[in-house]
């Protein structure tokens, strides 16, 4: 069979503009629905011309280049009925949503309803060496869980499901609608059977139908390492079973970092402030400084100035998005004594009179912020 000039099969002139295509398609449309001509195949096939014209002709890139090139420029040579395009009828229905408003319900038949179990959002609480390391813990939740004397089915021992008398097993119930483009056929949940298709003919005594009841769970989770305060995780198939043999709900795990003694955290990198004296500053010493896993030591050299920061280079977290581990920064504070003995301000007046003990501005040590601006560029 010959190609059609698109133009043609929807009774349209070339110089009209989009509404009077889309107009001219719904038209034909009605006409030959397969719904309104069930069982003939010419108008199948003119349903199907008609769908494949407006494809084309309604998207303005495709419509310039038939108009110049004709059928060789829309990749559809075969005749009426035999491709249009690569177009199928689940391709042409999937136009009615602009063409119609979505009211057809395209003759697809649709499957029974499978409900899914609602997800779980519990808490769970983290040590800094837990974050460090990662760790599996085994948490005890209360949550929906299957009914056991009836194995979730909802149906009484011994007895079955049968099919929906109202639906017929399909899930859905349509229904015919009079509008001003003529009888539209609509799809929705048949209300008998909640779209599952099927209907218990005996309840469970112990669920009632439903296939769930109230239980607890012991759940084994594998928290990676690097994890975030408030950051989400999600184990599937570990939240609230579904009614009569569903899809369960997920378990989302909402990560609370418990605060450390000593060390703060900023992303991966921790930071610890760590304490001398006017004399371990002047002549230098060394520290035990904690860390995650223990104790690391650290010297600190003679003439250190308050805010001077020390890096222990990885033995902050890990990235939990790359092989990456922060450090520890250690910031210095010189602590300054609020009492003195008689005896300690004589040893303080003679040395503020050295020329070591005068500050000296062309000497003086980059302070915390610009250290710490130093060590991220």
């Amino acid at each position: 069979m010959s190609k059609r000039d698109y133009y043609e099969i929807l009774g349209i002139t070339k110089n009209v503009d989009e509404s009077e295509i889309k107009k001219a398609y719904r038209k034909m449309a009605i006409k030959y629905h397969p719904d309104k001509n069930p069982d003939d195949k010419q108008s199948e096939e003119k349903f199907k011309e008609a769908a494949e014209a407006y494809e084309i002709l309604s998207n303005p890139d495709k419509r310039r280049k038939y108009d110049q090139f004709g059928h060789a420029a829309t990749g559809s040579n075969a005749g009426a009925g035999g491709g249009f395009g690569g177009m199928n009828m689940e391709d042409i229905f999937s136009q009615f949503g602009d063409v119609f408003g979505g009211h057809f319900n395209g003759g697809a038949q649709r499957g029974r309803r499978v409900q899914k179990g609602a997800n779980l959002r519990i808490k769970v609480k983290l040590t800094l060496q837990e974050i460090a390391n990662g760790v599996e813990k085994k948490i005890k939740v209360t949550k929906h869980i299957p009914c056991s004397p009836c194995k979730g089915s909802g149906a009484q021992s011994g007895t079955a499901y049968s099919t929906c008398s109202t639906c017929r097993g399909s899930g859905q119930v349509t229904r015919i609608m009079n509008t001003i483009l003529g009888q539209m056929q609509s799809a929705s949940t048949c209300p008998s059977c909640g779209g599952e298709g099927q209907t218990i003919k005996e309840k469970c005594k112990t669920c009632y139908g439903d296939g769930i009841v109230n239980g607890e769970d012991v759940i084994t989770l594998n928290i990676p390492a690097g994890v975030a305060e408030g950051m989400q995780l999600s184990v599937s198939g570990k939240g609230n079973a579904a009614p009569r043999g569903g899809i369960p709900g997920d378990l989302i795990i909402v990560i609370e970092e418990l605060e450390h003694e000593h060390l703060k955290r900023e992303g991966i990198n921790l930071f610890y402030d760590h304490y001398i004296n006017f004399a371990d500053a002047a002549l230098g010493t060394t520290a035990e400084i904690p860390t995650i896993d223990g104790i690391a030591k650290i010297k600190i050299e003679q003439g250190t100035h308050s805010g001077k920061v020390l890096r222990l280079k990885g033995k902050g977290l890990p990235d939990i998005n790359s092989y990456a581990k922060g450090d520890i920064l250690v910031n210095i504070n010189v602590w300054t004594p609020q009492t003195l003995t008689s005896e300690e301000k004589k040893t303080i007046e003679k040395l503020k009179e050295s020329d070591n003990f005068k500050p000296n501005p062309s000497k003086k040590d980059k302070g915390f912020f610009d250290r710490m601006k130093e060590y991220f560029e």
